[in-house]
């Protein structure tokens, strides 16, 4: 059996980069997330799935709903699948959340959040290790933390340490992953985030760059020089 791990579709929120770790906000598909729920027919065996599970926040389960397309088994709705709590930083830029944790580590919590980056990677791959217990194949719909994690640590090198920033996740891309290789991607993780020792913001490498925008960059973060460097978006 196989177990497809995807990011929600496209928001205006994704879109600018604001975070949005509050499921009771409204947050649904812009119209190129609307579309892109039609790419993955030709690559997911629609009628051959027999567990849809997607987190509580709207947008994912708007993905899950659009990508079904057929008569399908009722949505499970996992919580741990749910995108990281930003506390303060809820509704602001990435950038603004990505300073604060270059400064303090994954494994500190935000002002006003129940939860550190580090936490909130293992509550996902709690979820992940769950949804094995449903039948498959199975389809999961989810954030782009979690699909960014998996998706690392199907292309780290072996001694490659956890980074504290990921490649941001493509939306609508299907991660195709085994269910005989899923739970040692899971252990492995597991295991990672329990070897961690917490971070010292006076000795931090110089590996964790964070770039995002589309095509070229239009922000990026330098954990060497310690301070967001942002550049306007080149104009359509």
């Amino acid at each position: 059996m196989t177990t497809y791990v995807l990011r929600h579709g496209q928001t205006d929120y994704s879109k600018q980069h604001l975070v949005n770790g509050d499921p009771s906000r409204n947050i649904t598909l812009n119209e190129e997330g609307l579309t892109s729920c039609r790419r993955p027919w030709s690559e997911l065996p629609l009628h051959s799935v027999r567990t849809w599970l997607a987190s509580e926040f709207p947008r994912a389960q708007q993905t899950a709903a659009l990508l079904t397309g057929v008569p399908a088994p009722d949505l499970v709705v996992e919580a741990r699948l749910n995108e990281l709590d930003y506390g303060t930083f809820e509704g602001g830029p990435f950038l603004d959340y990505a300073a604060w944790l270059d400064a303090h580590g994954g494994s500190q919590r935000p002002p006003g959040a129940r939860e550190s980056q580090r936490d909130g990677i293992r509550r996902m791959l709690s979820g992940v290790r769950a949804a094995l217990e449903y039948p498959g194949p199975r389809v999961l719909v989810c954030h782009g933390l979690l699909v960014s994690v998996l998706r690392w640590h199907r292309d780290r090198t072996p001694s490659e340490a956890m980074p504290l920033f990921f490649p941001e996740a493509p939306c609508i891309e299907l991660l195709s992953v085994p269910d005989d290789v899923l739970p040692d991607w899971i252990g492995a993780l597991m295991t990672n985030l329990d070897g961690e020792e917490p971070q010292d913001p006076e000795a931090r490498g110089s590996a964790a760059i964070l770039r995002i925008g589309q095509g070229s960059a239009v922000a990026t973060f330098d954990a060497v020089a310690h301070s967001p460097e942002k550049k306007e978006p080149p104009h359509a």
